[in-house]
């Protein structure tokens, strides 16, 4: 296996906005957590074990038909920069970024499956899909697991399920989520009553990067958090369902905004596109915010036909700090990283004549 060979301003397929539901549901995954029953949990095992379980892992996956053409990266072998772009494409975790330690990732070609080797787990597998598309991606995650589990003897308990390092992954070992985009509800100032309500529904709501962070340009991950006693399917069908009433939700407030706000809201759409087409120096975090009032026009039809939810979010990841860097092709200090943004924004922009 190879070097992951992504460039950095190759698309993600799963950012397409070619899925059900695309205007609010940016993406959906599936994540499974697993663990080999011949090693300890990561925080027992020494360097030699470490080494040897990435290479029973690694044959493992060379036996797979679906990821036989998936490259393979050793995460000690690259740099923080790529570390930093692996994790912007969400091929790996926060959690493996900083994980100094023998460990690895395995990626698809088209970059829909990442399979990360000795992170909290000994095995985390994702696969995306566009849109809100759980079924498909569990689909793909359960056919993929069940060729690895020909090769691996997975801890496993006939009460508990899988075993993992985490007590509140045991069980089914899977986390379902979707990315949803929700500034309508945001700007209502709704977005706080559905987030208490999802509470009370044991659902868990992240930031743009998962466990940690923060819910920048009104970005939300919700997921399941209960994996014990429960099916899968029950799971992703619990999941699916609450989902589709916040579309509904984030729809009604964006048709109050569309008739009852409409002058205010072009006069805030208008403005975040006029900075951004101007702006010298923009930072990562403004730059989501105004780019997420500019989707909020798309939306409510006050920017029309020219710039697609597609566009934006390739837009969303090449501004990202890895991606900018990748593209420089060294290393950018915080200050030139804003020079550099602002200049891709105002290009994207100008081509599309907005």
């Amino acid at each position: 296996m190879t070097e992951n060979g992504s460039s950095p301003a190759q698309s993600v397929n799963w950012l397409r906005a070619t899925g059900p539901e695309n205007d609010v549901v940016v993406s959906s995954r599936i994540r499974l957590a697993r663990n080999l029953a011949n090693y300890p949990f990561l925080i027992k095992m020494t360097p030699d074990q470490r080494i040897a379980l990435i290479a029973e892992m690694e044959k493992a996956v060379r036996a797979s038909s679906f990821l036989k053409k998936a490259n393979m990266i050793l995460t000690k072998e690259i740099g923080e920069i790529d570390r930093q772009f692996l994790l912007e494409r969400y091929l790996i975790s926060n959690a493996l970024v900083r994980e100094d330690g023998a460990s690895a990732v395995v990626i698809t070609p088209d970059e829909m499956v990442s399979l990360m080797m000795i992170e909290e787990d000994h095995l985390r597998l994702q696969v995306f899909q566009s849109g809100l598309n759980l079924a498909e991606a569990w689909r793909i995650a359960d056919e993929i697991d069940m060729e690895l589990e020909k090769s691996l003897s997975y801890a496993f308990d006939a009460t508990l399920g899988y075993l993992t390092a985490c007590p509140t992954n045991v069980g089914t070992g899977i986390r379902a989520s979707c990315m949803l985009h929700l500034p309508s509800l945001v700007i209502t100032k709704q977005i706080q009553k559905v987030l208490q309500a999802l509470s009370k529904l044991n659902l868990a709501v992240r930031g743009l990067y998962g466990e940690g962070t923060q819910a920048l340009g009104s970005f939300f991950q919700f997921s399941n958090q209960i994996t014990l006693g429960q099916p899968e399917t029950e799971i992703i069908s619990n999941l699916e369902g609450v989902i589709k009433q916040v579309i509904t939700h984030e729809r009604e407030a964006r048709e109050y905004l569309r008739k009852k706000r409409k002058t205010k809201m072009e006069d805030q759409v208008w403005r975040a596109l006029g900075v951004l087409k101007s702006a010298r120096l923009i930072s990562s975090q403004e730059a989501i915010q105004l780019l997420s009032l500019v989707q909020t026009g798309v939306d409510t039809g006050i920017i029309e036909g020219r710039v697609t939810h597609r566009d934006l979010n390739q837009l969303f990841l090449w501004i990202q700090p890895g991606h900018l860097q990748k593209m420089h092709g060294s290393e950018l200090s915080a200050a030139d990283r804003d020079i550099q943004r602002a200049d891709r924004i105002r290009t994207f922009f100008s081509k599309l004549l907005l």
